[in-house]
């Protein structure tokens, strides 16, 4: 693990030479590539040299407490020397995590999809509620929602919306609502106060740039036709709603939230990208030995991963088997308990395939 972590911080000081290279600063792709590379592992190095100089501190307590010392001075060098082992050990557990190969789209902006699958309005309902559970997460770490096509229903629910997170390290967190959720509960129209069980899918891919992923316009159908909100009314009698079809797929997005039709077919171009890279990364993964993958991993969109339960106020991840009693509070945003848990448990199984 050392000797990694000393080519780590060769390359970072390798980084650094370059970075003041005239040659590199009037490239400005090299420029922000290298910018990349060094912030990525940064963290890492810091680190690593904060480790180094505890194990010295440490080193040089020792030969101190090998000196004849009086007994205050040997019961201080004593207490200093638990404090470093205990930083040691909590510095070499944070090593380890930050040597677990990186997801290379964590750092980006989400698109999440939502779609009211079993359930009918109910369904669709439990959407509204999952994206409004999302919003408020993002809101909590200052990330902007940018809403990219909205199918509402009269009821206040939606069959599907789509909308994008724009903040550093959204996928990172995000990625692990990926999956079927499941809602429990009593609905407004139910007379007999039974429950009734309910489904909605959330797909979350990661935003792709034209470098990653190569759309050629030849591949792609263009239909325009004038938006329509809930009830089929008109909403804009110009041509501007957007519909993308790539031919080689079969993809097809459509969007019609913003008046401009140019507009409409920026975000429409976003989703469809990232949809061909999902599709792309999904066929790599098969082929994936799957005995190396995750424990946790980013969930098949059939795969139920999660509970609501609002009887008894109860969420339940299936993943990890959490379950925890605040329901009402994770529905207002706080979702953040449910998704370090399972970052936590995706580090532990990466962290087990690592030594292995």
């Amino acid at each position: 693990m050392f000797d990694r972590l000393q080519a780590v911080e060769d390359r970072y000081d390798k980084l650094n030479e370059l970075l003041s290279d005239p040659d590199v600063v009037n490239n400005p792709k090299r420029l922000r590539d290298y910018s990349k590379e060094q912030s990525d592992i940064q963290e890492t190095v810091e680190v690593y040299r904060e480790y180094k100089e505890a194990k010295e501190q440490y080193a040089d307590a020792k030969v101190m407490l090998d000196d004849k010392l009086d007994d205050d001075m040997r019961e201080m060098v004593k207490e200093e020397l638990n404090e470093l082992e205990s930083s040691l050990a909590d510095l070499e557990a944070r090593l380890k995590i930050l040597l677990i190969p990186k997801d290379p789209n964590d750092d980006k902006n989400v698109i999440i999809e939502i779609r009211g699958a079993a359930g009918g309005d109910e369904a669709a309902l439990f959407a509204g509620d999952l994206y409004r559970m999302y919003s408020r997460f993002a809101e909590a770490n200052s990330w902007k929602i940018d809403l990219i096509e909205a199918n509402a229903t009269g009821l206040g629910g939606y069959k599907e919306i789509i909308f994008m997170i724009n903040g550093r390290g959204a996928y990172s967190k995000l990625k692990y609502e990926n999956g079927a959720h499941r809602v429990q509960r009593v609905p407004e129209t139910e007379s007999g106060g039974r429950i009734h069980t309910s489904t909605a899918t959330v797909a979350v891919l990661p935003e792709t740039e034209e470098v990653e992923v190569e759309v050629h316009e030849k591949d792609i159908r263009v239909d325009t036709f004038a938006s329509s909100g809930p009830g089929g009314q008109s909403v804009n009698t110009t041509m501007s709603a957007v519909r993308l079809t790539h031919l080689p797929t079969g993809i097809v997005v459509s969007c019609q939230d913003e008046k401009s039709q140019i507009k409409n077919k920026e975000k429409a171009m976003k989703v469809l990208r990232a949809r061909i890279y999902d599709k792309f990364q999904k066929e790599a993964q098969a082929e994936y030995d799957a005995v190396r993958k995750s424990a946790v991993g980013t969930g098949d969109r059939s795969e139920r991963i999660r509970t609501y339960n609002f009887p008894q106020n109860r969420v339940t991840d299936h993943r990890i088997g959490l379950t925890i009693q605040k329901l009402d509070q994770i529905l207002e945003g706080k979702v953040g308990e449910v998704i370090d848990a399972l970052i936590v448990e995706d580090q532990s199984s990466r962290l087990e395939n690592l030594e292995d």
